[in-house]
């Protein structure tokens, strides 16, 4: 049994710390402490914890004490520079470097990858640098806890993130003019918090492994299928298809582990569409 620290207890979080924890101990970390008395009251170990962009918390060391951290804090980039995060980026890789934590799993985004489209998928061996990434922020995050390190670390590149409540046709109900010809990267929630689960289980140290399922079905279709399930409003007009390549990102590495999908398929996530 190992000591395992989550920050973020969120809609990743959360999920992975009830996989964890009925072999492991593990505290997890929110930023509310009315939330943290609920978490706690499902039987997770929570603790109030921000970064503002400095620690503020009550009991937050209890979170450095163990001997794996998985960092789950995703930048808010649509609603900020990015600025603020790399702060809060910062201090916890200094506070990761004052600790006993050995080995640590970073959550990250596919965002990193170049915004092109091409014929071959991004893999994780893609070079990648402040001119040729996606998303520049994710890239100097990756960047803070990966050099002049002295744990092991793993970083784990997510896909979309979609299932339950987070539904594709939701965000596209009645709108014109959306893209539907191109093929979709997504992860369904539980997988994402298994894959998590499995790196640690599995000691998958020192890696990046993408997390996107293997079936890149086109955002039409998925669309079309919360309109016929879930009774969404279609789309008022799709772009015109275009013989332009995909930006697909390849999930194949972490297959290669052994690693199985409940969802590999984005037509058969499941939804709970709330009125």
């Amino acid at each position: 049994m190992s000591e395992i620290s989550i920050i973020g207890l969120g809609w990743i979080g959360l999920p992975l710390a009830k996989i964890l924890s009925s072999d492991h101990s593990v505290f997890g970390s929110t930023t509310s402490a009315d939330k943290a008395a609920s978490i706690q009251k499902e039987g997770i170990n929570a603790i109030q914890f921000a970064l503002v962009p400095f620690p503020q918390g009550k009991g937050f060391q209890k979170l450095l004490s163990s001997q794996i951290m998985v960092i789950n804090i995703p930048p808010r980039s649509r609603t900020s520079t990015g600025e603020l995060f790399l702060e809060q980026i910062k201090f916890l890789r200094s506070m990761v470097d004052q600790s006993s934590i050995k080995k640590v799993l970073f959550v990250s985004s596919s965002g990193v990858y170049p915004e092109a489209n091409r014929k071959a998928a991004y893999t994780e061996a893609e070079y990648l640098d402040k001119d040729l990434t996606g998303n520049e922020t994710i890239f100097k995050s990756e960047l803070m806890f990966s050099e002049d390190r002295n744990f092991d670390l793993t970083i784990v590149r997510f896909g979309g993130l979609l299932g339950d409540e987070r539904i594709p046709g939701k965000y596209v109900a009645g709108k014109e003019n959306i893209a539907g010809h191109t093929r979709v990267n997504y992860i369904y929630r539980n997988d994402a918090s298994r894959m998590l689960a499995w790196i640690i289980e599995k000691e998958l140290w020192n890696e990046v492994y993408n997390g996107v399922a293997p079936i890149h079905t086109l955002r039409k279709d998925v669309y079309d299928q919360n309109v016929r399930d879930l009774g969404f409003e279609p789309p008022k007009s799709y772009q015109n298809a275009s013989q332009d390549d995909d930006r697909l990102i390849s999930g194949d590495k972490i297959l290669s582990t052994g690693f199985e999908f409940e969802y590999p398929n984005p037509l058969d996530f499941p939804y709970s569409r709330k009125s």
